[in-house]
């Protein structure tokens, strides 16, 4: 046997083959044919070369790719891989030599290719591993460091708390596990959503992967081979979250040019030479732009330089960190300095990207193969969950988070003093179940030690408080909780609401109509839209208080960063925490409140939440036909479809795949994505699956061959 493929009712590859290598190669290639424009538009991400087709528009992104060196570590982590694990290194080629021989077909049948003038480029050995690392570079959140750092400068310490909470630019995840006592069939079942920006083609790939040695069916990551993240082997599912960890560092760094090039002052007072060349940029219609990539001995910089940021901003030094005694020809002591900024990451650190957990993943019969494989994983960090048909059970995190300081894991360090060096690895935590159900959503528990700040309890705990409503669950019963829109971060809100006395009319009206609400947010629903009028309304009132003013100019730093540091989106998404602090700068909260619901008063709001929470997915190339369908839910809803509260009520970031893995019978097992499995606009199967996941509905998992049409052998 060489390679067949085989697709379902809903144009899901199938995919046998006679041995593991084969399959990644079959597997490599039935991505391409259905994702060729995705997989040139990711392959250039990595690369730090997107803005060379799709114009002006990418270039900070390639900046920040160039400067972390994410392509430069994406080959470093094949070399070790090559050296410590061959088998794995040699299934990684030949999934990239699928790739390439399906590259050329998949692009006749896609019109980007043709749109913007470009040939598909061939993929290396490397390459799956710099789209893995461009996937999830910002994963952690670093950025955030940056955000707490003007927090802290402009209104002290004690405020970071109030501003802590899921931001802007972090994925989530909703999971849960329920143990086979609190199942009709006995067996475990396992359910959840994960929570990215929505993509068109979708993040993740329907998939059914089947050779002698195994048989899996599971959402796989377009350009990385196996099942990473969501799989059901038949004996054993997994399925992980994002485990909110905290496991990159910024340090700012002292630099300076000298006749040889760029030199950086280390812990121990010396100054030595930082790796420094230039590189070269292509923009579409546009010049070349260069970039000086620099890396010290904690990492790449990615912000300033020696001359400071790119706009020749210097940074006031905070008070007790400038070394004692600089040594002969150090910049001068003072309370200015230029800013340069390094991105400690570990796969940077250790060259090691996890890859190695991927086919012991595949491999796995039993919780315990899971639990051994995932020992392997790098990043991002997971909480992870397995059962088994035997009644094992896992409940984990998985990856690696470096053992430092704690001032590391808050906020910028300093580069030039010691303390701030890495000193190994955590051992990651496990934990238990409770009343036969654990439940993850990102929230502080059990990777608590391990990350700073978390998403707001509210979706775990709804899991939670649904699950405890049946004695007995089915795989069918699943997708109601999905679909689970009560808001309970509403409740700030609504208390002062009740406190803020007299009203006109016209809003006394819309004080009545929210303190009637279900705190439901469907879609179909007024009195949701309503809310959403005033909370927006609120939560510009509290980013324009003079209280916040020097938080709404961020520096000047890359704007793949900024997003982090908008004081618009950080108020929007912890205003519960705002509206509930003890005291708030003397800003009249239950003032701010009625003038926010005045100002909704005065609009006479209509219509339902649904007509402007629509779906935006993210889309390298814009689509005109695209019509943006109405969403129930909201950031914390268990339905988690994200609004910007304040900025827009389009949801960019939700669902981008719902799972349920039944272990007592794998054909039982259901999943849907956003759109569909094709990445070819036109295809039949290109948007088939939205009107499942918009209604809440999934497709059953089939995958007996004998019920699925032969396309090919391969």
């Amino acid at each position: 046997m060489t390679g067949e493929i085989y697709r379902d009712a809903w144009g899901v590859p199938h995919l046998r083959a006679g041995g593991a290598v084969e399959l990644a190669r079959v597997q490599g290639r039935v991505t391409a044919l259905d994702r060729a424009w995705q997989l040139e538009v990711e392959r250039h991400r990595a690369r730090g070369t997107s803005a060379s087709f799709l114009g002006a528009e990418a270039l900070p992104w390639d900046r920040f790719v160039r400067r972390a060196r994410l392509d430069d570590t994406a080959r470093r982590c094949f070399a070790e891989l090559e050296r410590r694990d061959a088998e794995t290194a040699g299934w990684v080629r030949a999934y990239v030599d699928g790739v390439n021989e399906g590259l050329a077909e998949g692009a006749r049948r896609t019109p980007e290719f043709a749109r913007v003038g470009v040939a598909p480029g061939r993929w290396e050995p490397w390459t799956p591993l710099g789209v893995w690392l461009g996937i999830h570079i910002l994963f952690a959140g670093f950025p955030a460091k940056l955000w707490r750092e003007q927090v802290v400068r402009h209104l002290g310490a004690d405020a970071v708390g109030l501003f802590a909470t899921d931001g802007p630019g972090t994925s989530g995840s909703n999971g849960w596990l329920v143990s086979g006592e609190r199942t009709v069939t006995g067996h475990a079942v396992i359910a959840g959503d994960p929570h990215r920006f929505i993509e068109e083609p979708g993040v993740y790939q329907q998939i059914h992967l089947s050779c002698p040695e195994f048989d899996v069916v599971g959402l796989a990551v377009p350009g990385i081979p196996g099942i990473a993240h969501f799989g059901h082997t038949g004996t054993v599912a997994w399925a992980i979250t994002n485990a909110m960890a905290d496991y990159q560092d910024l340090y700012r760094e002292r630099l300076r040019r000298t006749g040889a090039g760029v030199e950086a002052l280390d812990p121990d007072g010396v100054w030595r030479r930082a790796a420094r060349h230039t590189e070269v940029v292509e923009v579409a219609g546009e010049e070349p732009v260069e970039v000086e990539v620099i890396e010290t001995g904690r990492g790449p910089v990615i912000i300033g330089g020696p001359e400071g940021l790119e706009s020749g901003v210097a940074e006031e030094q905070p008070e007790g960190t400038r070394p004692p005694a600089p040594p002969e020809g150090a910049i001068p002591d003072g309370l200015v300095v230029p800013l340069a900024v390094a991105l400690r990451y570990p796969p940077r650190v250790t060259g090691d990207l996890g890859f190695s957990a991927l086919l012991p993943l595949l491999r796995a019969r039993r919780v315990a193969d899971v639990d051994g494989a995932v020992e392997l994983w790098a990043e991002p960090v997971n909480v992870v969950q397995a059962a088994d048909a035997e009644g094992g059970l896992l409940h984990r995190v998985a990856g690696k988070v470096p053992v430092r300081a704690e001032a590391n894991r808050v906020r910028l360090v300093p580069a030039w003093e010691p303390g701030h060096d890495w000193q190994g690895w955590h051992e990651t935590p496990r934990g238990g179940l409770t009343d036969g159900v654990a439940a993850m959503a990102n929230q502080r528990g059990l990777a608590g030690p391990l990350g700073v700040e978390f998403a707001p309890p509210h979706r775990a705990d709804r899991i939670t408080e649904l699950l405890g409503q049946k004695e007995r669950w089915s795989a069918a019963d699943m997708p109601a909780i999905h679909m689970d829109t009560r808001l309970a971060s509403a409740e700030p809100l609504l208390e002062l609401l009740r406190t803020v006395g007299t009203l006109t009319p016209e809003a006394d009206r819309i004080r009545q109509t929210l303190l009637d609400w279900d705190r439901r947010m469907d879609a179909d629903s007024e009195a949701a839209a309503v809310y959403a009028a005033v909370r927006a309304a609120v939560v510009r009132r509290l980013a324009a208080h003079p209280a916040f003013a020097a938080l709404s100019a961020p520096p000047a730093y890359p704007e793949v960063l900024l997003p982090w540091l908008a004081l618009l989106p950080r108020v929007g998404f912890a205003l519960e925490h705002l509206l509930r602090a003890e005291e708030l700068y003397g800003i009249d909260r239950a003032g701010t409140v009625r003038a926010a619901v005045e100002d909704v008063a005065a609009g006479q709001p209509t219509g339902t939440w649904g007509d402007t929470h629509r779906l935006a997915p993210w889309r390298a190339l814009p689509d005109p036909s695209y019509d943006a369908p109405g969403l129930s839910g909201d950031h914390d809803c268990v339905l988690c479809t994200s609004a910007v509260p304040g900025l827009t009520d389009l949801s960019a970031r939700g669902p981008a795949a719902r799972y349920v893995w039944d272990l007592a019978d794998r054909e039982a097992s259901l999943w849907v994505v956003p759109l569909g499995a094709s990445g070819i606009p036109g295809s039949v199967h290109h948007r088939d699956q939205l009107p499942l996941w918009l209604k809440g509905d999934l497709a059953p998992v089939v995958t007996d061959f004998n019920q699925l049409e032969k396309e090919s052998d391969v």
